[in-house]
C-alpha cells in the first residue's frame, strides 16, 4: 500500500495560502514522489506574484542572498542525493553588487532527491531562507514537512519559557503617536528608466553628429536641391520636411531588431548587455571606432550601397524618391554617425529598464535632430546664410568624439574587471586613466600634437580653447574626486565607491557612523538628545544599496544623516547566528511559535512587531524618547526624502521646545 500511495504526489500542504498578496507575494506547495524503496523526491514549488522575483540557490556570492534549504538531520535520518535542482532562471547584472544575479520569475520548482540511512522514517523536516524583491525586499524564513508513509504531520511542539517570553518582550517597543506611521502610505517611487532622458542624449548625439565633415556639408546641398529643383516653394517645403521625417523613421527602423529579441525573453538583451566578454567586445570596438575618429582609418559601408540607393531616389521620384535620397545619407555618412551610434547603443545597455525600449528612445532624438535643420532650413532659407563654412573644425569635433569614445570604452572593460573580480580597474585606476585621456585631449585642442588627419598648423581658435579649457577643468574636478576633495557626481560610469585601493574603516553606508544594536543606539541618541533614523536594510537589498548611493550621498541629504540623526541601521537578512544565550522563542498574537536564531530573525521580527512592515527598504525618524516624528517611507527620490528628514527635524525641534516651557 505504501508504495502504491508514493508512486504518484500524494501530499499537497499549502504553508502559505493560494493566494499571493504586495505584503506576502509567494505562494508555496509542496510534494513528495517516491522514486524507489529507499528513495524520494522533495518538491517545493512557488508562485509568485507579477514584478516580483525569487533569488536561485546559484546567485553568486556579492549580489542579492540565495535560496538555501536546511534538511533537518540529514546524514543520520537519511541522505541527500547531489544537488537541490531548480527550474529555469533569469540571470541579469545588477549595477549595485556588480555581478550576474539569477533569480526566478512568476514561478520556481526545486527537487531534492533523498535516500533513506533509517527504514521507518516517516517524516522529512525542511527549512527555506529565501529573498523575494520588486522595489524593495522581503527575506522569508518557510519550514516545509514531508509525510513519507501519507499519515499525519507530527509537529513540533514549541513552548515559550520564562526567559523567552521576557526576551520577546523586550522587542516590543512603547511607541508614542504610531498612526504617524502611515499617514504617508508608505509610498514607493518605481525605479524605471527615464525615456525622455534617454531620448535626450540621443538628440545631443545627434546635434553632435552634424558638426562632422560627413553631414553638416549635407545640409546646404541637400536644402537647396529641394527648394530649386521643386515646382513651387511649397512643394520644395513639403519635400525637405518629407526628407527629416524620412530620417527619423530610419533610425527607429534600426531599432525593431531588438525588440524582435525582447519579443523572446525580456531580459535576454540585459543578459547579453551584462555579459563579461561582451563588455570587453565593447571596448575593443569603442577602441576601434575612437581610432577611426583620430584619423587612422575610415569606416565606411560598401559604396555601391549607396549608389544603389541614390540610383533608386532618381528612378522613383516623388515620395518615394525622397525616402531613398534618405537612406543614401544614412548610408554615406556612416563612417561619422557609426561611432555615435555605438556609443548610444552602449549607454542604452548601462541604464535602467528595457535594453530595446532605451534604444528606439535614443534613436528616435538621434534622427530627430539630423532631420531638424532640414526641415528648419527648407522653412527658412535666408538662415542658410549664417552657417559656417566647412573646414579643419569638423576634424576637431571627430577627434573630440574618439576621446569620449575611448572614455566610454574602459567603461565596458570595468564592468567586465567588475563582473570577473578581476580588481585591475580599482575606481582610483579608472580615474587616473580618465584624467589621462581629459589632459591629452585639452593637450590637443591647444595645439600640442596633432592627428594624421589634421591640417596645417594653425593658431588655436577661440572655441576650440573654451573646449580645451573645460576639458582641463573636468580632469581637475576628477583629480580632487580621487582625493575625496569633492563628490563625484557620475553615477553609473565609475566603479563604486567600495571598489576601491585604500583600506575601508568603516562597513556604515557612506562612512556615516551607525549602530547595529537598536538599544545601543536609542541609548546614544539620548545621550546626545538627537532624533533617531531607524534603517531597516540588508546586505543584499538592491533598492537599500540604491537609495545609499543616490539619494543619501546627496549634498543637501548627506550632512543631515551625518550631522543631525542618529543612524540605527538593523539588517534582516543578517543570517550571523544570535549568541547562544540571546536566543529564544517568540510567540505571535496568532498563536505561532518563532524560534529566533539568527541577528535577521531578531530584526526582522522587531520590523514586523512594531510597524507592521517586512520589506527593506524601510525608514521610521523617532525621538529618544520613541515619538513617531514622521510617517514611515520606503524606496523614494531625494526631494521628498530630503523634505521627509527636514519634517522630522522639526517634529523633534517642537517637542523640544515643549519640554523647555513645561520645565519652566
Amino acid at each position: 500500500m505504501r508504495n502504491f500511495i508514493h508512486y504518484i504526489l500524494v501530499v499537497f500542504a499549502i504553508t502559505s495560502g493560494f493566494s499571493q498578496t504586495e505584503d506576502d507575494p509567494v505562494a508555496w506547495t509542496h510534494s513528495v514522489k517516491q522514486v524507489s524503496d529507499t528513495e524520494y523526491d522533495l518538491v517545493f514549488e512557488a508562485k509568485i506574484l507579477d514584478e516580483w522575483h525569487v533569488y536561485s540557490q546559484k546567485t553568486p556570492v556579492g549580489g542579492s542572498l540565495p535560496s538555501e534549504f536546511t534538511f533537518a538531520n540529514a546524514g543520520v535520518d537519511y541522505e541527500l542525493v547531489g544537488k537541490t535542482n531548480e527550474s529555469e532562471t533569469i540571470t541579469e547584472y545588477s549595477d549595485i553588487f556588480e555581478v550576474d544575479e539569477v533569480f526566478f520569475r512568476d514561478k520556481a520548482v526545486f527537487t531534492q532527491r533523498i535516500k533513506l540511512l533509517k527504514a521507518d522514517l516517516s517524516q522529512v523536516d525542511v527549512n527555506l531562507f529565501y529573498q523575494v524583491c520588486k522595489e524593495v525586499c522581503i527575506p522569508k524564513d518557510i519550514d516545509f514537512s514531508f509525510s513519507l508513509d501519507g499519515g499525519a504531520i507530527t509537529e513540533e511542539i514549541k513552548t515559550v519559557d520564562e526567559r523567552s517570553a521576557l526576551l520577546g518582550e523586550a522587542l516590543k517597543l512603547n511607541l508614542k503617536n504610531k498612526q504617524k506611521l502611515h499617514e504617508g502610505g508608505n509610498e514607493v517611487v518605481n525605479g524605471t528608466s527615464d525615456l525622455w532622458m534617454i531620448f535626450a542624449l540621443g538628440l545631443l548625439g545627434g546635434l553632435i553628429a552634424l558638426l562632422t565633415p560627413c553631414v553638416f556639408p549635407m545640409i546646404p546641398l541637400t536644402v537647396s536641391f529641394f527648394t530649386k529643383q521643386s515646382q513651387n516653394r511649397a512643394q520644395g517645403v513639403t519635400n525637405a520636411i518629407l526628407y527629416g521625417f524620412f530620417i527619423v523613421l530610419i533610425y527607429f527602423l534600426l531599432s525593431l531588431p531588438f525588440h524582435l529579441f525582447d519579443s523572446v525573453d525580456p531580459q535576454i538583451l540585459n543578459t547579453i548587455a551584462t555579459n563579461i566578454w561582451l563588455n570587453i567586445a565593447f571596448f575593443l570596438i569603442f577602441v576601434f571606432f575612437a581610432f577611426s575618429f583620430f584619423g587612422y582609418y575610415e569606416l565606411t559601408l560598401p559604396n555601391s550601397w549607396a549608389n544603389k540607393m541614390d540610383v533608386a531616389s532618381s528612378k522613383s521620384g516623388g515620395v518615394i524618391g525622397v525616402f531613398f535620397m534618405a537612406v543614401t545619407l544614412a548610408i554615406v555618412s556612416f563612417s561619422c554617425t557609426g561611432p555615435i551610434l555605438g556609443g548610444l547603443l552602449g549607454s542604452t545597455t548601462l541604464a535602467e529598464g528595457s535594453v530595446a525600449t532605451n534604444l528606439t528612445a535614443g534613436m528616435l532624438g538621434f534622427g530627430a535632430a539630423l532631420a531638424l535643420p532640414f526641415a528648419l532650413f527648407a522653412l527658412f532659407p535666408a538662415w542658410l546664410n549664417s552657417l559656417p563654412k566647412s573646414g579643419g573644425w569638423m576634424t576637431t569635433v571627430k577627434v573630440v568624439l574618439g576621446f569620449l569614445e575611448l572614455a566610454l570604452a574602459f567603461k565596458f572593460l570595468s564592468n567586465a574587471d567588475l563582473v570577473g573580480h578581476w580588481d585591475i580597474l580599482k575606481r582610483e585606476v579608472f580615474l587616473g586613466i580618465w584624467i589621462v585621456l581629459f589632459v591629452l585631449l585639452a593637450l590637443y585642442l591647444f595645439g600640442f600634437f596633432r592627428f594624421p588627419h589634421d591640417g596645417p598648423k594653425t593658431r588655436p581658435s577661440y572655441t576650440r580653447i573654451g573646449v580645451g579649457l573645460l576639458s582641463s577643468l573636468f580632469a581637475l574636478y576628477l583629480v580632487l574626486g580621487s582625493f575625496k576633495l569633492v563628490d563625484l557626481k557620475l553615477y553609473g560610469f565609475l566603479p563604486p565607491d567600495f571598489y576601491t585601493i585604500a583600506t575601508q574603516e568603516s562597513d556604515c553606508p557612506l562612512g556615516i557612523d551607525c549602530f547595529k544594536d537598536f538599544e545601543t543606539g536609542l541609548a546614544h541618541a539620548k545621550a546626545v538628545n538627537k532624533p533617531i533614523l531607524l534603517d531597516f536594510t540588508g546586505w543584499a537589498c538592491v533598492n537599500c544599496r540604491k537609495m545609499e548611493e543616490n539619494v543619501w550621498s546627496e549634498p543637501d541629504i548627506f550632512p543631515l544623516l551625518k550631522e543631525d540623526y542618529v543612524l540605527i541601521s538593523l539588517y534582516v537578512d543578517d543570517r550571523n547566528k544570535l549568541p547562544e544565550n540571546e536566543r529564544f522563542n517568540f510567540e505571535y498574537n496568532s498563536g505561532r511559535i518563532k524560534t529566533i536564531e539568527t541577528i535577521g530573525q531578531k530584526w526582522g521580527t522587531f520590523q514586523t512587531l512594531n510597524f507592521g512592515a517586512a520589506s527593506q527598504p524601510y525608514y521610521v525618524l523617532l525621538s529618544p524618547d520613541l515619538e513617531v516624528l514622521n510617517y514611515a517611507v520606503q524606496y523614494t527620490d531625494k526631494d521628498a526624502y530630503r523634505a521627509w528628514l527636514l519634517k522630522g527635524l522639526k517634529g523633534h525641534n517642537d517637542i523640544m521646545l515643549q519640554s523647555a516651557l513645561l520645565k519652566k
